[in-house]
């Protein structure tokens, strides 16, 4: 249990902690930003304590008004927040003491360790929330980027070598794909965050009759049929930071997934690929060479990935050796969660931005799109539909690929009668495989690449996220 504020020492302590201390101890000039949610818990406590006799309506009143009046004066920046009471429930609680005297009985069967774990799940909830439309939006961006160019096709890589042609659409909506796990994670993740710990103390519970249901429906932890959801065992309660790894590891893999995306359109927007053209506005220049454009916005989100799973692992470091129950170190929680949170959210935002301001260079991707080496698997299913086994089909394939090299002749330029002195097999028909058109016409599987498919796709994702 926190023991170290004026406030605590009062009583079992002769004298403060030391100004080193203090200044080592402090976390006001971090989890002030907890200030909204933590009046909100002490209004629901306040309203609970007058339900069980402890104050009186008019103690109760007096408290809320006094809790609102701070509010206020926190929003318009007219708090005098003080390092010397250490964090945002005592600088709160000190100041509402002073105006309300009845303020002094607040802290009723309330400790400092089941309150923080109160407001980090309060906070944690809005956060998820505005995150989860952020999420959407980001969605959004990619599916009208796809839907404006949805007529472009590309070289789809593996190993970064050219592998099949796809629509540019289909690759923007594999992203589409991931956000939509990472949304489906952040939502599992609110479950777990939306339990109410208040009432665990700082240990043992409290003797007093405290209705800790009546606390979580007034602060909205319930279920979808409106019953409290409260922590169900008082240890746990108040050293459960399962929560925060949670969500910081989604986080950290939507930061991965945003890294992975910023890759492909910081190769898409280079000289060598010039599929894209970032707007101006989200790109930066040298200090040295005039000429440059760089994607900084790309690199900034490729970047960040590595501080979010950074979080991870402190997080993850910072409980492995932890003994029940409330230790100080789960102090160092709240910035490694507030940084993952302002960071990941900040780059959902800026790379949705950056996509609405991204132009595609059409003919360019047709030019790359049209190498007919991309259709050499269709080759080979060209001889499965005749009747061939895929392996014997795939060495063929492989030795008419090594021919065309040999000859200096892209695969499309080869004549049949060249084909045939691979393989007897091929008919005919076996040029038209290189009608790309064609090729991507062929592709009806669903997830595939084909030209019906991709606008279906498309049209799912339109009605998905206009919900």
């Amino acid at each position: 249990m926190k023991t170290t504020s004026p406030v605590s020492r009062s009583g079992r302590f002769a004298s403060g902690p030391g100004a080193d201390v203090a200044r080592f101890t402090e976390s006001i000039s971090f989890d002030w930003r907890l200030w909204r949610h933590d009046i909100a818990g002490s209004i629901a406590h306040a309203t609970m304590l007058e339900k069980i006799g402890v104050l009186t309506r008019r103690e109760r009143d007096a408290i809320a008004r006094g809790l609102v009046q701070i509010a206020r004066e926190i929003e318009a920046g007219k708090f005098q927040w003080k390092a010397e009471l250490e964090d945002v429930h005592m600088n709160i609680e000190s100041e509402l003491t002073r105006r309300v005297p009845a303020g002094a009985k607040l802290h009723t069967g309330r400790s400092r360790n089941d309150q923080v774990a109160l407001d980090m799940r309060l906070w944690l909830r809005d956060e998820i929330m505005v995150f989860c439309d952020e999420l959407r939006d980001l969605q959004r961006a990619l599916v009208e980027l796809g839907t404006r160019h949805s007529e472009v096709v590309i070289p789809g890589y593996t190993h970064m070598q050219r592998a099949q042609p796809v629509y540019f659409a289909h690759h923007l909506l594999a992203y589409a794909e991931m956000f939509q796990r990472d949304w489906e994670r952040l939502h599992d993740c609110f479950a777990r965050a939306n339990v109410c710990p208040l009432g665990s103390g700082a240990i043992a519970g409290s003797t007093l009759p405290l209705d800790r249901e009546f606390v979580a429906v007034q602060l909205g932890f319930v279920d979808t049929k409106g019953r409290p959801r409260v922590t169900q065992n008082s240890m746990d309660g108040v050293s459960d930071r399962d929560f925060i790894v949670e969500f910081s590891a989604t986080a950290a893999l939507t930061a991965v997934h945003l890294s992975r995306l910023a890759e492909d359109v910081i190769l898409w927007a280079t000289t060598e690929f010039n599929f894209i053209r970032i707007a101006d506005a989200y790109t930066t220049g040298s200090s040295l060479m005039p000429q440059k454009k760089n994607p900084d916005i790309a690199e900034l989100a490729r970047g960040k990935a590595g501080r979010a799973v950074g979080n991870l692992m402190a997080l993850l470091t910072l409980l492995k050796g932890l003994p029940m129950t409330y230790n100080r170190d789960l102090q160092e929680d709240k910035e490694r969660l507030f940084d993952t949170a302002d960071h990941v959210r900040g780059t959902v935002r800026l790379v949705a931005a950056m996509l609405r301001h991204t132009a595609v260079n059409a003919a360019v991707c047709a030019n790359a799109a049209s190498d007919p080496a991309m259709l050499a698997t269709d080759l080979a299913d060209y001889l499965v539909r005749k009747g061939m086994p895929f392996r014997k089909a795939h060495h063929v394939v492989g030795a008419i690929v090594m021919m065309a090299e040999q000859l200096t002749k892209p695969l499309d330029r080869l004549t049949l009668i060249e084909l045939r002195s691979v393989d007897k097999t091929f008919g005919p028909d076996a040029l038209a495989v290189f009608d790309l058109k064609r090729a991507l016409a062929q592709r009806r599987l669903t997830g595939a690449p084909g030209t019906t498919e991709v606008r279906q796709q498309l049209a799912r994702w339109r009605k998905l996220l206009s919900r």
